[in-house]
């Protein structure tokens, strides 16, 4: 099983829309895991969050977070990510990053629709920022 380097890592998670598996930590220290659609901007990954949601609380009082990503086809391929959450909540800066989230997984077609639904009172952009990266190709070969 071939390790991807960082340059291919990160091509992989932006070769496709891929959703990507978060894992906060709960207040009694179990794990949550959620799906979510993310972009790459240089060497963060950025995605929206409700501020209330138990995602978005538990990245308020522990900013640790893990991301996977996995190719599903064969010879099956995946990435994973460890890393601290930034949050922010201004309007401004949010949308164009939920614009361009929704241009990946929903098409151009639909990117202003998605991207103002999810640029409002109440969400966040998050920021990873990597800590530790993991990323193997052809699993099955």
């Amino acid at each position: 099983m071939p390790k991807m380097t960082e340059d291919e890592i990160f091509a992989f998670i932006a070769e496709k829309p891929r959703t990507a598996k978060l894992a906060t930590v709960r207040r009694d220290g179990s794990p949550h895991v959620v799906p979510v659609w993310v972009a790459v901007d240089g060497r963060q990954l950025v995605f929206n969050a409700g501020a209330d949601t138990l995602k978005g609380k538990s990245m308020r009082r522990d900013p640790r977070v893990s991301l996977c990503f996995d190719d599903e086809e064969p010879p099956f391929a995946f990435v994973s990510i460890d890393g601290t959450v930034t949050l922010e909540d201004d309007l401004e800066a949010m949308l164009p990053w939920s614009t361009a989230i929704a241009a990946r997984y929903m098409g151009e077609e639909q990117a202003e629709a998605y991207g103002r639904r999810n640029a409002v009172e109440g969400e966040l952009l998050v920021r990873v920022t990597p800590t530790r990266m993991i990323g193997q190709s052809g699993v099955a070969d």
